[in-house]
């Protein structure tokens, strides 16, 4: 069975026969760098050649992008493909989530038959200290996202530094998804780099996917101080998991600091505007801090939109929601007027 998830232009594609304005991906609406699509282009020249299976080239310039340690950086095909290998890696019996939570973690999960505790977010989608509590020597991993998908808010810097101190106590790895985290206005403050030092059982993952709108081009990394463990998720997939072209495209992604400080920007104005004119069609708006936010509507909203040449993302399957929550990346001005002027019809 197919797992749901946002970003099936290819499904709208073939029922309409056309491509659709993509809001159920959050993905940066500025499209491929320049400097990106030139190094795929020149790249491509020598696909003829397996790709390096260690990433050198890109390992350094994300340990230098990053300021950690070369050995402390491990590349993969995406962040899914980091998860699946980090979960079977550690091979757990029991794991902690939250609820909700991007659908991926306990789907990895359920492939090593690992048992799942579901801890929920609050009535304003944020973790709270009672977290704590379930932490025990019989929790074998433990999953957050920072900020969390599908809500978009954070987990509070003091928190997150006691969940790693409590994981820490019991042994318990703590896995990280830091691959929205870019998008904050001030990313620094809540990213647990700065805990891998002092905790070798945290790993962080990052992808290339979001930031630099390279869905297609599968790239991500973790970041881990513990280099056995990095090891042992480098065995638990096939080798060169990691294509040459996507190795080029990332060591050129990390030069385009123009690119991401104009994606960020738009990302600043655009939320809270869209915020605003989402709140005043009636819709309950969960009060997000990355490029995406999550919303309420008592009517259904999928099938009408799409019919409008719109796709925005059905939450139904996320744990703890129901079919009336949606979530809406945040686009361009000229897409979200768009989007606003759909919803206005569809809620009318």
């Amino acid at each position: 069975m197919e797992r749901t998830h946002g970003g099936d232009w290819a499904a709208f594609q073939i029922e309409y026969g056309a491509l659709p304005l993509d809001f159920s991906a959050n993905i940066s609406p500025l499209g491929v760098p320049v400097g990106v699509r030139a190094s795929i282009v020149s790249a491509a020249a020598d696909a003829d050649r397996y790709p390096d299976p260690l990433c050198r080239s890109l390992r350094e310039a994300i340990a230098k992008h990053e300021g950690v340690p070369l050995e402390r950086v491990f590349c993969g095909n995406g962040a899914s493909d980091l998860l699946y290998r980090a979960v079977w890696a550690a091979r757990p019996r029991r794991a902690l989530v939250t609820a909700p939570a991007f659908g991926e973690y306990e789907a990895a999960l359920e492939t090593a038959g690992c048992g799942i505790l579901r801890v929920p977010l609050n009535g304003d989608f944020r973790l709270t200290d009672d977290i704590l509590t379930t932490i025990d020597h019989n929790i074998d991993i433990i999953i957050l996202c920072q900020p969390n998908n599908p809500a978009g808010t954070t987990v509070a810097p003091e928190l997150l530094r006691a969940i790693a101190a409590r994981c820490g106590e019991t042994g318990s790895r703590l896995l990280i998804d830091e691959c929205f985290i870019d998008f904050l206005d001030d990313s620094s403050v809540y990213t647990a780099k700065g805990l891998l030092e002092r905790y070798p059982n945290l790993l962080l993952l990052k992808a290339f996917t979001k930031l630099y709108g390279l869905a297609g081009v599968r790239l991500g990394y973790a970041l881990c101080a513990d280099t056995a463990f990095l090891g042992a998720m480098r065995l638990a997939g096939p080798p060169w998991a990691v294509s040459s072209v996507a190795q080029a495209a990332g060591i050129a992604a990390l030069q385009e600091k123009d690119y991401v400080n104009s994606v960020r920007r738009l990302i600043r104005i655009e939320r809270p505007w869209l915020y605003d004119r989402l709140s005043a069609l009636g819709l309950r708006v969960i009060p997000g801090e990355a490029n995406f936010l999550l919303f309420r509507s008592a009517a259904a909203l999928d099938a009408p939109l799409r019919e409008r040449g719109v796709l925005i993302r059905r939450c139904g399957d996320f744990a703890g929601l129901d079919d009336t929550w949606y979530r809406v990346a945040v686009r361009t001005r000229a897409e979200n007027e768009r989007l606003i002027a759909a919803l206005g019809e569809v809620l009318k």
